[in-house]
């Protein structure tokens, strides 16, 4: 069965999304207020002034490059938490030279839904795992989790957040390593997970210089993924930012790889809701197997 839906991460105590319009949105992160570019919020804001302790003003390139202009007040990290049901995480936010704050904020609704299907002595796989809040939010429902990032900083820097959560003595695996050879790898090892997150970006690096490109290598890594499955295996999640990238084109390649497993596939738009007036600003796309 399949089904089209918009999964929506709603406002925290320490994140909420103000305001948004002529391009651009007001969030607040903790205690601190900031302006970002965003060409999906084509609206009219609601209030026409924003007050905020720094902005990040856009380069030429609609992927990256660009500048924060920060006020004097504003540290260079500084802690936030986000609820679970099993106990908050808490990891640290920062201006980082890629326009966001060392998290992705629409990825709470995500956190929520793979905390729900867990147990505690499953083991999960988070793929393209950054600085490591999917992967505290599992730890933290009592979950084995191997946690994969390209980036020997952004690793650390989940480490950081485990340390920050009280969880550095969690059973985490800490793992700098390209995406696929790590999969492949997995694959004639025998390694078998009951959960699969991956959010793999557009364009990226792997620590030796390996190249990933999503519309290439997005369908070996889904089979990889399929023959991670253990029998008795309970979700696969997939969140995409590519933009030019329909959520309906990630239904039939995860159809086809779980196959007869049968369960639910939901596909959809990821979006986060606006405070000010319950505006949803879309953000990615998203498809996830959940067995019944």
């Amino acid at each position: 069965m399949t089904q089209l839906n918009s999964l929506i991460t709603e406002p925290w105590a320490d994140y909420g999304l103000i305001d948004s319009g002529h391009g651009r949105k007001l969030e607040r992160y903790g205690r601190f207020r900031f302006i970002r570019p965003e060409p999906q919020a084509m609206w009219a804001p609601a209030e026409a002034e924003w007050k905020a302790d720094g902005e990040f003003i856009g380069g030429s390139d609609e992927d990256g490059g660009g500048r924060w202009q920060l006020s004097s007040n504003v540290p260079e990290r500084w802690a936030l938490a986000r609820p679970s049901a099993d106990g908050p995480v808490d990891f640290w936010a920062s201006n980082t030279p890629f326009r966001h704050l060392g998290f992705f904020p629409d990825m709470g609704g995500q956190w929520d839904w793979l905390q729900s299907r867990l147990r505690p002595g499953d083991r999960m796989l988070n793929m393209f795992g950054y600085t490591g809040v999917g992967s505290l939010v599992a730890a933290r429902a009592g979950a084995h989790v191997t946690h994969v990032d390209a980036s020997k900083k952004s690793v650390a820097a989940a480490r950081e957040n485990a340390a920050l959560s009280g969880l550095a003595e969690a059973p985490v695996r800490w793992i700098v390593d390209d995406a696929l050879k790590f999969l492949r790898r997995e694959v004639r090892r025998g390694s078998k997970y009951h959960g699969l997150m991956f959010d793999p970006p557009k364009y990226g690096r792997g620590p030796d210089g390996e190249i990933w490109q999503l519309e290439r290598d997005l369908p070996e890594l889904v089979d990889l993924a399929r023959q991670l499955l253990a029998d008795d295996a309970r979700f696969m999640v997939l969140t995409v930012y590519a933009i030019r990238m329909s959520a309906l084109a990630l239904h039939p390649l995860l159809a086809q790889a779980i196959g007869p497993r049968g369960g639910s596939i939901e596909v959809g738009d990821m979006a986060i809701r606006e405070e000010t007036r319950g505006l949803l600003l879309p953000t990615a796309i998203f498809a996830r197997w959940s067995a019944n």
